[in-house]
């Protein structure tokens, strides 16, 4: 949405200079709450709460909240009904912001499934507060992002997944076997937020900024029904919180540059790659240091020290190919759980047609293959197509049922009259008999018909 002409009352309060009396780092705050007027000489001189406040960076959040779209927080209120609210009541939002004064919305608690049995914890914010966030975030990232470390790829503008992939295949390639695999226990569970806060007034000299950081820290999570205080942690779910973990986790980034390792880091997943298990054990004595400086916990039973092409990163591992060329291929784990997706999607009991069956997974597929479009194993990928097909064709089988039916509409597609009597007369062994002279009447055309994507294409 074009926020030109539309926002008259915010056009105006935009083009007034207030400078606000911020609020102290450590999150006290006093019994009165000051207004923009009062002015603070630290948040004052920076000017920052003011860049947030920009129409232009308003703008682009705004547009940034809506595209992402999301379900609404605590407050109900939607993604579409944010530019209307805005339009009432931006003047005395931008107040209390100003101000040091904005006070946010406790999140949703939302629970998603993880893998393995566990679910991750999400805490969903209100759009208000994601809006608020997102305008946030994009001054200080534009601050800060450049001299973040260049091996750190998680959540950072123009940087993805598949830049540490290729990093890290880079390390083994030049003779860098061992790895040290570090995970952190319920890393954003887990933020201790006077750490946080402490490693965050070293780049910010506006105490509103401050505060407002601290409030969105605090701000309790709605479980239940029942609001929650909230003493650590930074709840996934909001824009703000993949910055504040590349800046607390910054700082052992920089200590590993400087002792020249090769690493990798994607959010809380750290990679050290080295050429012995003795110096792996060494990186990892100096990780554990690193990371309890932070009141950070290492998540044990995924740590380790392993051969690098035993170990998965991002739903890749590595092999060896002959010339010692080292390649990548879906770890396979990533592999069982995409498995098990299709499953769900080519359930034979579920009652849809074929049709509406490939239209889901479809879009599954596409967003698999882009992803895992690295990989260096075409044979691989092609017995998964093979296999998502004999799915496919036993949902056919299963739906005409009748071993009349089944012959009739074999016959129709193409089959021989013994070939056709020959799946009719086992009717009832779908998966068998799908993987059989089957192949005649729905051979891959017809698949590719349906829009079912190719993995090994």
């Amino acid at each position: 949405m074009v926020l030109e002409g539309k926002w008259p009352q915010m056009s105006r309060q935009l083009e007034l200079p207030l400078a606000g009396r911020g609020e102290a780092p450590r999150g006290k705050r006093s019994e009165e709450e000051p207004t923009a007027s009062e002015g603070n000489a630290r948040s004052g001189a920076s000017g920052l709460m003011e860049r947030v406040c920009e129409r232009s960076n308003l703008q682009a959040a705004l547009k940034r909240v809506r595209k992402n779209k999301g379900s609404p927080g605590i407050d109900g209120m939607t993604v579409d009904e944010l530019p209307d609210y805005l339009r009432a009541h931006w003047p005395g939002l931008r107040e209390q912001m100003l101000g040091g004064t904005y006070q946010p919305a406790a999140v949703k608690e939302q629970l998603i499934p993880k893998g393995g049995g566990e679910m991750r914890k999400l805490g969903i914010p209100t759009v208000l507060d994601r809006f608020i966030q997102q305008a946030l975030l994009q001054v200080l990232q534009a601050m800060w992002d450049p001299g973040f470390s260049r091996h750190s790829h998680g959540f950072r503008p123009g940087r993805r997944a598949h830049d540490a992939i290729i990093e890290a295949q880079r390390y083994i390639q030049a003779g860098r076997k061992w790895v040290v695999d570090v995970d952190l226990e319920k890393f954003f569970d887990r933020v201790n937020h006077d750490v946080l806060m402490g490693r965050l007034a070293q780049r910010i000299d506006d105490g509103r900024c401050l505060g407002l950081i601290r409030r969105y820290l605090e701000a309790g999570i709605l479980v239940n029904g029942l609001a929650v205080e909230r003493n650590e942690g930074t709840p996934q779910g909001g824009p703000l919180s993949p910055l504040l973990a590349n800046v607390l986790l910054d700082e052992v980034d920089k200590e590993l540059e400087k002792r020249g390792h090769a690493f990798v880091r994607y959010a809380d997943d750290c990679n050290v790659y080295v050429q012995s298990k003795r110096a792996g054990e060494r990186v990892m004595g100096l990780l554990r240091r690193l990371y309890t400086r932070l009141r950070l916990q290492l998540n044990e039973s995924k740590s380790a020290i392993g051969l690098a092409c035993h170990r998965k990163l991002l739903g890749y591992s590595f092999w060896v190919a002959p010339g010692r060329v080292v390649k990548r291929r879906v770890a396979s784990k990533a592999l069982a759980t995409m498995k098990e997706r299709v499953r769900i999607l080519t359930r034979r009991t579920i009652g849809r047609s074929i049709e509406q069956v490939c239209i889901g997974l479809r879009s599954y597929l596409l967003g698999w293959k882009q992803y895992f479009r690295l990989a260096d194993t075409p044979r691989v990928l092609a017995d998964l197509d093979e296999w998502i097909r004999h799915r496919l064709r036993a949902i056919h089988l299963k739906q005409w049922r009748r071993g009349t039916t089944i012959y009739r509409e074999l016959r129709a597609r193409g089959l021989s009259e013994r070939g056709a009597a020959r799946v009719a007369g086992n009717g009832r062994r779908w998966w068998r008999n799908s993987a059989k002279l089957i192949n005649v009447a729905f051979p891959i055309r017809y698949f590719d018909d349906l829009g079912v994507p190719r993995l090994a294409a």
